[in-house]
This record gives C-alpha cells, sequence and structure tokens, in this order.
C-alpha cells in the first residue's frame, strides 16, 4: 500500500466542524481541504469527478460515514481529506445522514492502493468504539491517533 492509512492524514486536511448540513456544499467544504495538496494536480478536475462519482450512486457505508472518491488522472497519489458534523449532513441518495465524510482521491493507474486504503477503513469503522472516538476527537491530531492506533491494532492483532 502507499504507506499506512495514517500516512494519508494531515491535520490541515481534517475538519472537525463541517459547517453545511447540504451533501454538495459539505462535499466542497471537505474536498477544498485538498486544494493546493502537491499530489493533486488540477484541484477542479478532481472535484467535478468526485461529484460525478458521487451522483452515480450513493457513498454512504453506513454507521453515519459516507466515502466519496474519485479515480481520476487529477492526482498522483492517493489523497484524503476528512469532514465530521456534529449534525449530520443528509446524503438524499440513500437517505442517510452522515457524520463523517472521508474525501479519496485516487490515480486511475492504481486501484489496488485504493481498495486497500478502503478496506482498512472498513475494518476501522467496524468497531463502535473507533466510531466513538473518531466522533469525540477534540482535535485533527486526536483524530488522527485514533485512526492510528486502530490501524496498529488491524497490523498487530493481540
Amino acid at each position: 500500500m502507499a504507506g499506512r492509512l495514517s500516512s494519508l492524514l494531515d491535520p490541515s486536511r481534517i475538519r472537525l466542524q463541517v459547517q453545511s448540513n447540504k451533501r454538495t456544499v459539505a462535499l466542497n467544504e471537505v474536498a477544498r481541504l485538498l486544494d493546493g495538496h502537491p499530489e493533486v494536480t488540477n484541484f477542479q478536475g478532481f472535484y467535478n469527478e468526485l461529484l460525478a462519482r458521487e451522483r452515480l450512486d450513493t457513498t454512504c457505508l453506513g454507521n453515519e460515514i459516507a466515502l466519496p472518491h474519485a479515480r481520476t488522472e487529477h492526482v498522483r497519489k492517493i489523497v484524503m481529506a476528512v469532514g465530521r458534523s456534529d449534525t449530520g449532513v443528509l446524503f438524499e441518495n440513500s437517505n442517510q445522514t452522515v457524520k463523517l465524510i472521508f474525501v479519496l482521491g485516487t490515480p486511475k493507474s492504481n486501484p489496488t492502493d485504493y481498495l486497500q486504503v478502503v478496506s482498512s477503513l472498513c475494518k476501522i469503522f467496524k468497531d463502535p468504539a473507533n466510531r466513538d472516538a473518531l466522533m469525540t476527537a477534540s482535535t485533527p491530531e486526536q483524530f488522527i491517533e485514533v485512526i492510528t492506533a486502530a490501524e496498529e491494532k488491524l497490523l498487530h492483532p493481540a
């Protein structure tokens, strides 16, 4: 994999108070955190593909989590931004309220890294304690610590 999940996370790309409760506005708010990322070659192109993918089918995983993503030529390596909403964002296409939004961009040429990232995230989300810890993390750094600890348990089960 392109390194570990935790290596994709940067405090500046985690927003713990997403302002909007409207899906497209909230998606823009979270995706915009990737604008200027060194691995994103064309933010608007990436964002347009993200929205196009979102219109195709829901990206909700259940448990108030969504994984909007795009496989695109506009990123050189896999990138991730995270948004959290205490009140929730309605994803009308699945009629689900989402509180954690993980926006992913992945190069078209490398679907394997994307699948590994999604697999790791899903395993972490399966544990209610991890979901609770992500919802209560008070800083982006603490949010990353939760992901890192959960990832460590997956890699080295006791």
